[in-house]
């Protein structure tokens, strides 16, 4: 049984753990592509489409259930808003930003879901939780107050930071509309529709698609890129969630995104799309300890 109880231990941990190194590489892998090769809306445009066409193949071998009638407004809002708004608005963010900056002002997602339920929820959380949120929201400050002297690879970090706080707010809109739907349905049956939906807006991205230079690029490089991007952090990632949070619990997944900026910070050093800063490390600090501040008032309301 103490056997069994490992293994599932051991395998929940490397699949949130590989979902976060996904996740992590995809912001200079994205970088690197904006804009020599591709425009923000191609990417997003390739990214959703992609991921559509993944999960409904995927679905064609593996059983899924069926989707009761009056869940799929929630996926069409989720989808349509919530996970198209984030990935058009996370690459444009890019476009502008620092791969690094953007990485950890993506890890306030769950001081966003906060501030939802509490305006449109009426949620009541205790004064630890408001505490955290207070410290979460002053390391975001700092990463977009001393983000004016900008790097190399950045055209206005100020506004790159801004489309990073709206993508994340997106996102936020995306797990709570999807809270119970998630619970309910398994991920294939569920992510076909959402990206179905979200894909529909992104039909209105196609006409860019055409005048990239990435048609017409000599290296193979790029098109691994984007192929890494639609694959691993758009389809592999969602999936490795859930069977995540079954084998060691939603609250130790979600600690695993704060690892986030630190593989980005990493992948984008290496690839040279991104300098670190000393404002940046202790801005993640500052986010990091007001989640955990946070959590931790959540479990103690719980109990």
């Amino acid at each position: 049984m103490a056997k069994n109880s490992l293994e599932n231990i051991l395998f929940g941990n490397a699949c949130i753990l590989t979902a976060t190194i996904f996740w992590g590489v995809n912001y200079p892998f994205t970088k690197a592509l904006i804009p020599d090769f591709m425009s923000s809306a191609g990417v997003a445009a390739f990214r959703v489409m992609g991921g559509c066409l993944l999960f409904w193949l995927s679905s064609l071998f593996i059983k899924g259930d069926t989707i009761e009638k009056q869940d799929f407004l929630k996926i069409v809002i989720g989808g349509a808003l919530g996970l198209f708004g984030c990935i058009y608005l996370f690459v444009i963010a890019l476009d502008y930003g620092s791969a690094i900056d953007i990485a950890i002002i993506m890890t306030l997602q769950p001081a966003f879901v906060m501030l939802i339920e509490i305006i449109f929820l009426h949620r009541r959380p205790d004064l630890t939780e408001y505490a955290g949120l207070a410290i979460s929201f002053i390391g975001a400050a700092l990463i977009i107050l001393t983000g004016h002297t900008g790097t190399s690879h950045a055209n206005d970090l100020l506004l790159g930071d801004f489309f990073a706080v709206c993508a994340g707010i997106c996102f936020a809109i995306y797990l709570v509309i999807l809270q119970k739907p998630t619970q309910k349905y398994k991920p294939i049956s569920l992510l076909r529709w959402v990206f179905l939906f979200a894909a529909l807006p992104g039909l209105f991205l196609v006409p860019d698609l055409p005048a990239m230079a990435i048609w017409k690029a000599d290296e193979l490089v790029p098109w691994l890129e984007i192929g890494f991007i639609v694959l691993c952090p758009t389809f592999l990632a969602y999936l490795l969630v859930q069977p995540a949070s079954k084998a060691i619990g939603s609250v130790l997944v979600a600690l695993y995104q704060y690892l986030t900026p630190v593989v980005a910070a990493l992948a984008a050093i290496w690839m040279g799309v991104d300098h670190l800063r000393w404002a940046q490390v202790v801005a993640m600090l500052v986010i990091i300890a007001g989640m955990l501040l946070t959590n931790w008032g959540k479990i103690r309301q719980r109990n």
